[in-house]
């Protein structure tokens, strides 16, 4: 086994296999510039820009138009666990595949230009859950960045798929997963993880992206003795886990921080990581950091310039750790409508902020610069059984629901909610200032069990009281009141990613095939397809030579089709059916 402690830079090698049926005849480096301010025909990163919004400035295709949208060519892809979302940059599409493929496609007709597989070592299933899960590429000068499956960052020439510089920056033996995929700041690529086993592997990385030299690590849980290390109460450095394992963190250049979000304390339980010990740390934050937090970094250094907790020392698996969405807004909260805002803000003051819905409920918004709370609520409905039962409004300071904490063996809870928004990320439309949000209408009873690994057992249900008609649907959020309006809701639920262009239109797909185009006023659909599995993250749009397409991809996930699946028993999509599928509108004779 090759020891954590290496760090080995290779050239191409021979566990690299690219195959180059021909190459990007004409290619123009992607700088910082472009990058910056990407071409609307360009979708250049998992959600299009830095600020995470998804949202797209083309128009072509409309609300009085999108009847007529049709599928122009679909592909399939390698088989396996599939949560990726391609990115497109002149005409070509780069897309990572399960069991570590990568492929460089023409945008206009699903053409092959080139493919690089991987050889991954023989025992690899025997140490991660899902090969080749990562949920993001990443484009840079000329260079696409994939992170393997076994532990690798990985360099290829965007024309040829030939591999320039790779570089391992885990040990996939500690059950360590490359799961966000990488995301290009200033230079440097970002990686998250799934941290297994061992707190050694519980960061994030920046690596030169010329070279893959690492540049930096910020470990995600404080050790004895640094700024919130007493926030572990007795708890080993080594057993100290929470991963950053979610979607990338969101970039503001002009502050040049990094907000990435960060996952559960592992085991679950306050029982199971504390010695059977529920007090050994607080019921307010700070508990177990940085674990459930939105963390913001130095992109030079990667030191911390602030936290905040949004659930203290969780006792239910309760994620943070997905995509953050930057942008500016008016701090004018409802009463009516939402449940905690800072009392100290001036009403009508804008605001640079941060924003993040977390796996387990809620919708948080931070200010970018400093992290002060602002103002959050439950979402997607106010429940007795929220994670967080108050916040103090001056300081935002979060306090766990103790009624629902697990505090001894064979208690019994009901938890809301369960992956009501997970890695399907959501989308921003800046002229509505609206937020877009898919969720599930799903909890979770859970049994106390310090004989399982993570100190419980948990099955899916649906909210208590809930209609079961409407289990899943998409609220649209006015970012400056809070007002939340249900524009869309049904039965089958997605784990697509949510689309905003300025059409006046969102693109989402289900986990019963219908992908669909509604109307981002009134979420009437607009034009509905089926496609042949499980949509799966992914959607996007681009431009080539004047036409405006639409691209999703089908697959099976890991984190969000079981549960759902489970809730929804007449539910029965096709499994393993890996695809990507492109709609345009018809072209004038």
């Amino acid at each position: 086994m090759i020891g954590s402690r290496f760090r080995i830079l290779f050239l191409v090698f021979a566990v690299s296999t690219p195959a180059v049926l021909a190459q990007v005849k004409t290619f123009t480096p992607v700088t910082r510039e472009i990058l910056l301010n990407p071409s609307p025909g360009d979708w250049l990163t998992f959600s299009r820009t830095y600020d995470n919004q998804r949202f797209s400035p083309l128009n072509q295709i409309n609300r009085q138009n999108a009847g007529q949208l049709g599928m122009v060519w679909a592909r399939g892809l390698a088989p396996g666990i599939s949560e990726t979302i391609p990115i497109v940059y002149q005409g070509v599409m780069y897309v990572a595949n399960p069991g570590a493929v990568v492929q460089a496609l023409d945008a206009t007709s699903g053409d092959l230009i080139w493919e690089y597989r991987r050889k991954l070592p023989a025992d690899l299933k025997d140490f991660i859950l899902a090969v080749g899960r990562a949920r993001s590429i990443a484009i840079f000068e000329d260079l696409i960045f994939y992170a393997s499956p076994e532990g690798y960052l990985v360099a290829l020439d965007a024309r040829t798929g030939e591999v320039r510089w790779e570089t391992m920056v885990h040990d996939y033996k500690t059950h360590t997963e490359h799961t966000t995929g990488p995301r290009v700041v200033d230079g440097k690529v970002l990686t998250g993880r799934g941290c297994g086993d061992t707190r050694e592997f519980c960061f994030i990385a920046a690596h030169d992206a010329r070279t893959g030299k690492e540049l930096w690590k910020f470990f995600t849980t404080p050790a004895p003795g640094e700024p919130g290390g007493d926030s572990w109460g007795s708890v080993p450095l080594d057993k100290r886990l929470t991963s950053p394992w979610g979607l990338p963190g969101a970039y503001d250049p002009a502050r040049k921080l990094v907000y990435w979000g960060t996952g559960n304390p592992s085991p679950h339980t306050r029982m199971k990581r504390h010695g059977g010990d529920v007090d050994d740390i607080p019921r307010s934050a700070p508990a177990d950091l940085y674990s459930n937090s939105t963390v913001a970094l130095d992109a030079e250094t990667g030191k911390l310039a602030w936290y905040y907790q949004h659930v203290p020392g969780d006792d239910w698996d309760s994620d943070h750790t997905q995509e953050r969405i930057l942008f500016r807004t008016a701090f004018n909260p409802d009463p009516k409508a939402v449940k905690w805002i800072n009392p100290g803000i001036p009403r009508g003051q804008e605001r640079d902020v941060v924003v993040e819905v977390g796996e387990p409920g809620g919708l948080w918004v931070l200010d970018r610069t400093n992290g002060q709370f602002l103002w959050a609520t439950p979402f997607p409905f106010d429940t007795p059984y929220f994670t967080v039962s108050h916040i103090d409004v001056e300081t935002g300071k979060t306090y766990l629901n103790w009624d629902l904490v697990l505090k001894k063996d064979g208690d019994k809870q009901i938890i809301c909610y369960n992956n009501t928004k997970s890695y399907w990320p959501m989308a921003y439309y800046p002229g509505k200032n609206a937020l877009y949000i898919p969720y599930h209408d799903g909890c979770a009873d859970t049994v106390a069990d310090m004989k399982n690994v993570q100190g419980d057992h948990r099955t899916p249900i649906p909210r208590p009281g809930s209609d079961p008609s409407a289990f899943a649907g998409i609220a649209k959020v006015n970012m400056a009141t809070g007002q939340t309006q249900r524009i869309y809701t049904a039965r089958f639920p997605g784990n697509g990613a949510m689309l905003a262009t300025a059409g006046d239109l969102i693109f989402w797909g289900d986990m019963n095939r219908r992908f669909r185009a509604f109307d981002a006023d009134t979420g009437k659909i607009l034009w509905e397809t089926i496609v042949g599995g499980i949509i799966q993250n992914s959607t996007i749009t681009y431009s080539v030579n004047g036409r405006q397409y639409v691209a999703v991809l089908t697959g099976d996930g890991v984190s969000g089709t079981g549960i759902p699946l489970q809730l929804v028993p007449e539910l029965k999509p096709p499994r393993g059916h890996n695809a990507i599928y492109v709609f345009a509108l018809p072209q004038p004779r």
